[in-house]
C-alpha cells in the first residue's frame, strides 16, 4: 500500500506542467517531454494525470497549513497571530492584492486545468483501457473539477466556467453567474456519481472520489444555493449508502480515525512525501508548537451545557467552573485550561509556573512556558482537531488527512434543507439527533414540536458545535447573511488570571454577549475586526487576474 500511495504523489508531481488553465505550451510538440500530442500513451500516464489533479487540491494559503484548517481564521471562530493575509481577511483589512486570496483562486483553477487536460485527452486511450477504468477515471476528473467550482463560487461568487484546456490566447474569459456554475456542479456530480464506486476494495484507492463523495458535494452545493429539494434528496441518497458516525468524535481527527466510515472525502497526506505543519501551528509551546491559530472565548461559551441548554439557561453551568458539564464536543474541539495536550497539562494563568508532564513515569512537574512565553496562545485556548501525539517528535511533517466532508455534515445538510423547505417531519429530528447523540457525545435529543424558526436556530448552532475548525464556518455565516452580525467588533480571549464573574447571554446564533458580566471588560482584547456588508461577503478577484484578463470584472468594493 505504501508504495502505491507513494507513486500516487510522485506521479502527480510529473504532470504539473501539463495542465495549468492558461498554459500556452500545450499547443506545442516538444521533442524532449510529454505534450497533449503524446500524453497519455498508456494507463500509467493516465493515472499520473489523474493523481496530479488530486494533488492540486492539497494547497496551503499559509505556511504548510492546509486550506480547510486555516480557513476558519477568516470567521468569528478563530484568529491567526502572524499578521498574515489570512488574518487580514478575518479583520476586514484585505484588498484585491491579498496573497492568500490569490492562492485560493490560482490553486483551484490549477486543479481544474489538470482535470480538463485529462478529460480532453483520455480518449486517446479509450481502446487501450477497460470501459470501467475509462468511465471511472473520467468521473474522478469531473468530480475534482466540480469540487473546485463548488468552493470557487462560495468564495468569489461569479467565476469563469472553464471546461476545456486553454491557451493563453483563449484565457480571456468573463465570469459566469454563480447560479449557472452551481447548476454545472450539481449536474457534474450527478453524472460522476453514476460511474464512481460506492467503495474501493483496495486500500491503495483510499482517498479517491466515490459515489458518496459526489452526492455529498452535490447536496452541499444545493444547500448553499437554496435548492432545498435537491439538497435533501442528494443527502438522503448518501444516507442510504451505509456511512456511519465514528465511535469516537475526537479520534476522527487523528491517525486512528483516518479510515473511519464517517469520512466521505478527505485530502490525502503521506509522511516524507506530502505533509503539513498543522500540529506545530495549533499546539502549545510546552508541547513544541507555536500556538498560532487559536479559538475565541466566544467559541467556548457558545457550546451548550450537558443538559442541552445554552449556558445562560442551564442550571448545570457554573461560571466559577466554566468547563464542567458541557457538550463533550467542546473538549474534543478546544484545548481548555487544565486539560492535557500531547501529555502536558495546559494552563495559561500567569501564576501557574509549574504544570504536569504526563509523558514521564511517574508524572513530573515542569516549567510552564505556556503561561510565560510571549507568543503562547493569545486567547487562553487552543484547537484540538488534527493534533495527534504521534506528530510531537516532528510536528511540521504531519500526515493526518484533512477531511473535506463527512457523514455528520450530510445529516445536518439533510435536516437544514428540510427545515428551509418547511418539511418539519420526524426525519429532521432524527438527522439532528443522530449527530447530537453520536457515540461518546450523547447530548439530549431535540424534542419534537419545534417551529421552523426554532429548528433553523438549532441546526445552525449544531453545525457550529460539530464542524468548528473544519473550514466550513465562512460559508455558513455568508450564506445565512449573519457575518455582519458575528464578525465586527473585538475578538476576545480569556481573562488572563480569573474566570468570568457571571454568565454571558447567548443569542440565537450561539454568540455570547458579555456586556452584562461584571468583569466582561477584562476579557483579553486580541484585535478589533471590521466587516463591510457591501463588500466582505465575497473575496476579491485577485488583482493580477483583473490586470491580465480584461474580460474579468472585480467584485463590489475592491
Amino acid at each position: 500500500m505504501f508504495k502505491k500511495i507513494q507513486f500516487w504523489f510522485f506521479a502527480a508531481g510529473l504532470v504539473s506542467c501539463l495542465a495549468a488553465c492558461s498554459d500556452g505550451y500545450l499547443d506545442r510538440y516538444p521533442l524532449n517531454g510529454p505534450s497533449s500530442e503524446t500524453f497519455y500513451s498508456n494507463e500509467d500516464e493516465l493515472m499520473m494525470g489523474l493523481f496530479g489533479a488530486y494533488k492540486a487540491l492539497n494547497f496551503n494559503p499559509k505556511s504548510s497549513r492546509p486550506w480547510p484548517v486555516i480557513l476558519d481564521v477568516t470567521t468569528d471562530l478563530s484568529w491567526n497571530r502572524s499578521n498574515h493575509e489570512m488574518q487580514h481577511i478575518g479583520n476586514g483589512s484585505h484588498e484585491s492584492d491579498n496573497g492568500s486570496v490569490l492562492i485560493f483562486w490560482r490553486e483551484f483553477y490549477q486543479a481544474i486545468g489538470r482535470a480538463n487536460f485529462l478529460l480532453d485527452n483520455i480518449d486517446q486511450l479509450k481502446d487501450q483501457i477497460s470501459a470501467e477504468t475509462y468511465n471511472r477515471t473520467r468521473a474522478e476528473a469531473r468530480f475534482i473539477r466540480a469540487l473546485c467550482y463548488h468552493y470557487l463560487i462560495e468564495l468569489f461568487g461569479d467565476v469563469p466556467l472553464i471546461t476545456a484546456t486553454q491557451t493563453i490566447e483563449e484565457a480571456q474569459v468573463p465570469r459566469n453567474p454563480k447560479n449557472e456554475v452551481a447548476e454545472f456542479v450539481m449536474q457534474e456530480m450527478t453524472e460522476a456519481a453514476s460511474d464512481l464506486p460506492e467503495r474501493y476494495g483496495d486500500d491503495a484507492y483510499h482517498g479517491r472520489a466515490t459515489k458518496g463523495a459526489a452526492l455529498a458535494i452535490k447536496a452541499r452545493t444545493a444547500l448553499y444555493n437554496e435548492k432545498w429539494d435537491i439538497a435533501a434528496a442528494a443527502a438522503r441518497e448518501v444516507m442510504d449508502l451505509g456511512y456511519e458516525l465514528h465511535h469516537d468524535f475526537g479520534e476522527l481527527f487523528t491517525y486512528d480515525g483516518q479510515t473511519s466510515d464517517e469520512i466521505i472525502f478527505s485530502l490525502q497526506y503521506l509522511r516524507g512525501v506530502m505533509t503539513h505543519a498543522t500540529a506545530n501551528y495549533l499546539t502549545s509551546r510546552l508541547a513544541g508548537g507555536v500556538s498560532n491559530e487559536v479559538p475565541s472565548q466566544a467559541v467556548v461559551d457558545s457550546y451548550e451545557a450537558s443538559d442541552g441548554l445554552p449556558i445562560d439557561k442551564s442550571g448545570l453551568y457554573d461560571p466559577e467552573k466554566p468547563f464542567e458539564n458541557r457538550d463533550p464536543r467542546l473538549y474534543e474541539t478546544v484545548v481548555l485550561p487544565g486539560s492535557v495536550l500531547f501529555g502536558y497539562q495546559f494552563e495559561t494563568h500567569d501564576d501557574s509556573t509549574k504544570v504536569w508532564n504526563y509523558n514521564t513515569n511517574p508524572p513530573t512537574r515542569v516549567n510552564n512556558i505556556d503561561a510565560s512565553h510571549a507568543y503562547a496562545t493569545y486567547t487562553g485556548y487552543l484547537w484540538r482537531k488534527y493534533t495527534d501525539i504521534e506528530d510531537m517528535p516532528d510536528d511540521t511533517n504531519s500526515h493526518i488527512n484533512i477531511i473535506l466532508i463527512r457523514y455528520a455534515e450530510v445529516l445536518l445538510i439533510y435536516a437544514e434543507a428540510k427545515i428551509e423547505a418547511g418539511e418539519l417531519d420526524d426525519s429532521v429530528y432524527d438527522a439532528i439527533n443522530q449527530v447530537r447523540q453520536r457515540p461518546g457525545v450523547d447530548m439530549p435529543p431535540i424534542a419534537p414540536g419545534k417551529t421552523q424558526e426554532e429548528l433553523r436556530s438549532i441546526v445552525r448552532k449544531e453545525r457550529k458545535y460539530e464542524l468548528a475548525n473544519e473550514g466550513l464556518r465562512l460559508f455558513d455565516i455568508r450564506r445565512w447573511r449573519i457575518a455582519e452580525d458575528v464578525m465586527p467588533g473585538p475578538f476576545l480571549g480569556r481573562i488572563p488570571n480569573e474566570f468570568l464573574s457571571g454568565t454571558p447571554e447567548i443569542d440565537e446564533y450561539g454568540t455570547p454577549d458579555y456586556s452584562n458580566v461584571p468583569n466582561g471588560a477584562d476579557l483579553r482584547h486580541v484585535e478589533t475586526r471590521n466587516f463591510n456588508p457591501s463588500r466582505d461577503y465575497l473575496f476579491p478577484i485577485p488583482n493580477i487576474d483583473i490586470l491580465t484578463n480584461e474580460a474579468l470584472e472585480q467584485n463590489p468594493g475592491y
